[in-house]
């Protein structure tokens, strides 16, 4: 039987590694998008504008060494499941109960208003800053707004997608409804999915659909072998979030941290979550991208430990 590697050996990388050269940050510049990399290597494609899909995404997710872990996008009929080519592209935010309109099933646009922040690269890391609009229809009202900054972290080991975002109301309270498909879903490759080999596991060891679904939890990764790599994803709610996500996976490779489907996902008491108009509402994840240099499963839990150090780089609040 193979025994897991520590991740936190695995890992650290974000600590460890500082001694060593880090990988050079890159933001490519392309119609509608950001073509992310790390030392040449391909990290993320970003995805602000386009013409099947009315809300930003990130699409092409790699490990380190170029290991593929997200989806082919579009899916390749014959070699992945062409289930949800439009709903899933790889990573992404979106709510199916926002003030009663559904971008998950992108029926309500999130559209790309501006940058607040340019895309930034250096050694180790870089950010940019998008404010995004919310709108019920194609060229409807506007009816609430996200700042999200979105802040990659590159070492050997993996890449972290730090995501922070901030939501305002435009029109009336923004409330956020309970469903399933709230909060960020991930698509794996179809090597990695539960169906395809991989596995599902939370903080407590639980696995798979089975075990995890519906479970609030610290962190969710889903990994497996891919080219003789063990890699994989771990989506970790940041631990300052209003509460715990829980997680809405499934064996055919989806993932979803979700802190909304209180009702949907443990039928309890239906979640409600009202932003008033002048409040600020805080949502954020972390994304640990990671590729092993062999086929041996590892421990996930050093990929948490990465995102909360990377949390803790936040200033501290101003004092009043």
């Amino acid at each position: 039987m193979n025994r897991p590697v520590s991740g936190l050996v695995f890992v650290l990388g974000l600590t460890a590694a500082a001694c060593a050269a880090e990988p050079n940050v890159e933001f490519h510049q392309e119609p509608g998008r950001i073509r992310i990399t790390a030392d040449g290597s391909p990290v993320a494609t970003y995805v602000y504008q386009d013409s099947t899909i009315p809300r930003p995404h990130f699409s092409h997710l790699f490990g380190p060494g170029g290991v593929q872990l997200s989806r082919n996008h579009p899916p390749i009929a014959g070699k992945d499941p062409v289930d949800h080519a439009d709903l899933h592209p790889g990573l992404w935010m979106a709510f199916g109960d926002l003030s009663g309109s559904d971008s998950w099933r992108n029926k309500a646009p999130i559209e790309h208003e501006a940058f607040v922040e340019p895309p930034t690269g250096g050694e180790g890391r870089g950010s940019f800053v998008v404010r995004n609009v919310y709108r019920r229809t194609s060229g409807g009202a506007i009816y609430a707004r996200e700042v999200g900054r979105v802040t990659v972290v590159a070492r050997s080991s993996g890449y972290l997608l730090a995501l922070q975002s901030e939501f305002t109301a435009v029109d009336g309270d923004l409330v956020f409804g309970d469903q399933e498909e709230m909060g960020l879903g991930f698509r794996v490759a179809t090597p990695l999915s539960v169906k395809g080999g991989g596995r599902i596991m939370d903080t407590e060891g639980d696995r798979d659909e089975k075990g995890v679904r519906g479970k609030a939890t610290a962190w969710c990764d889903y990994s497996g072998v891919v080219d003789g790599h063990w890699a994989g994803a771990s989506l970790i709610p940041d631990p300052a979030n209003f509460r715990v996500s829980w997680f809405h996976v499934r064996d055919y490779g989806l993932a979803v941290a979700n802190p909304f489907g209180r009702k949907a996902l443990t039928k309890g008491p239906e979640s409600r979550v009202v932003v008033k108009p002048g409040e600020t509402f805080k949502l954020g994840f972390g994304v640990f991208l990671h590729a092993s240099p062999t086929a041996d499963p590892i421990d996930p839990s050093g990929f948490h430990r990465a995102y909360l150090e990377e949390l803790s780089r936040r200033p501290a609040p101003a004092r009043p």
